[in-house]
């Protein structure tokens, strides 16, 4: 069989069909393509994208969002797939593996409203829109009078939703909109220590068959080492607990050096226990480091009370 790092073999990169999911995959294929790889997409439209009536909790997780990429993985069709990686369930299936974790960009969530500058300007019980359950409790942690309103479907829909008066405000990833040039639609970003970011936000993960040694070796150009330490103690984190991306459940890192400073958060949907939050350090240089360190803020956070394994919703 050829390689698929052969001149006579594109690559072909499978990706949802979104926008968003669209523009991870054409930025992957730019940067292999300056590598000397010809490369194609096979766009697909997965059941998390399809299902938008439901919350992610009720219909099987973020997993739903990566499941028809691996199979044309598995299948042949694809090679590598793109994902966002807080849309990447902590366990990868059997023979697939995380090739490369790309250099990260903004990680902060972002305030996004017609009328009011930020969450601090909304009137009493404004109803903010977000179907993430790390958000919710977040939110719930800053402004507990606010209504807090299920909002499905990629960015787009949301922000169409948002313009459409079904909401006061909706929450995003800061991310999500720099990439697609919406930046001036953000009115504030939150400060990290206000509303903790997901494990993974704002990193791109490309996942290939675990076999498949010559594409890991020619993905690894386009790995950002500091990145990908970094999420792997946030997912370490998540992993730990119990949970997939889908508890409401903050995990981040920040270098100080070679010192990585990991902040989690976790919090009661029910609202009668108080928001727990805990953060550690270390030297951390290797990937078993990371994990290591993810697993000691994990323990920290039961200790304190959080519960593990609660069924969610998606980011």
């Amino acid at each position: 069989m050829n390689t698929a790092t052969s001149p006579d073999t594109p690559l072909v990169i499978a990706t949802r069909e979104s926008r968003l999911a669209l523009w991870q995959a054409e930025h992957v294929q730019a940067r292999l393509q300056a590598l000397g790889h010809a490369v194609e997409l096979l766009g697909m439209t997965t059941k998390g994208d399809q299902i938008l009536d439901r919350s992610l909790s009720k219909v099987g997780g973020k997993g739903l969002f990566v499941k028809e990429l691996e199979v044309a993985l598995e299948e042949g069709r694809a090679h590598i797939a793109v994902h966002s990686l807080k849309d990447v369930p902590m366990e990868l299936p059997e023979g697939f593996v995380l090739a490369c974790v790309m250099e990260r960009e903004d990680p902060r969530d972002a305030f996004v409203s017609p009328n009011y500058a930020s969450l601090a300007d909304l009137p009493q019980g404004a109803n903010v829109g977000t179907s993430s359950l790390r958000r919710q409790v977040l939110l719930q942690a800053l402004r507990p009078d606010l209504k807090i309103t299920p909002l499905r479907g990629n960015l787009d829909t949301r922000l169409r939703k948002l313009d459409e008066g079904h909401y006061d405000g909706i929450v995003l990833a800061a991310a999500g909109l720099k990439r697609l040039g919406l930046e001036a639609r953000i009115r504030s970003c939150f400060a990290i220590e206000d509303m903790l970011p997901a494990a993974g936000q704002g990193a791109l993960g490309i996942e290939v068959r675990a076999e498949r040694a010559d594409l890991i070796a020619a993905l690894a150009p386009l790995s950002h080492q500091p990145t990908w330490l970094g999420v792997a103690a946030e997912r370490a984190v998540s992993r730990a607990m119990g949970g997939s991306c889908s508890m409401p459940l903050a995990a981040h890192g920040i270098w100080h050096g070679d010192e990585l400073h990991l902040q989690a958060a976790w919090g009661d949907l029910d609202g009668q226990l108080a928001l727990v939050q805990v953060d550690d350090h270390a030297v951390v240089t290797t990937h078993a480091q990371a994990e290591a360190l993810g697993e000691a803020v994990a323990a920290q956070l039961r200790a304190a009370g959080a519960r593990t394994a609660l069924p969610g919703s998606g980011d």
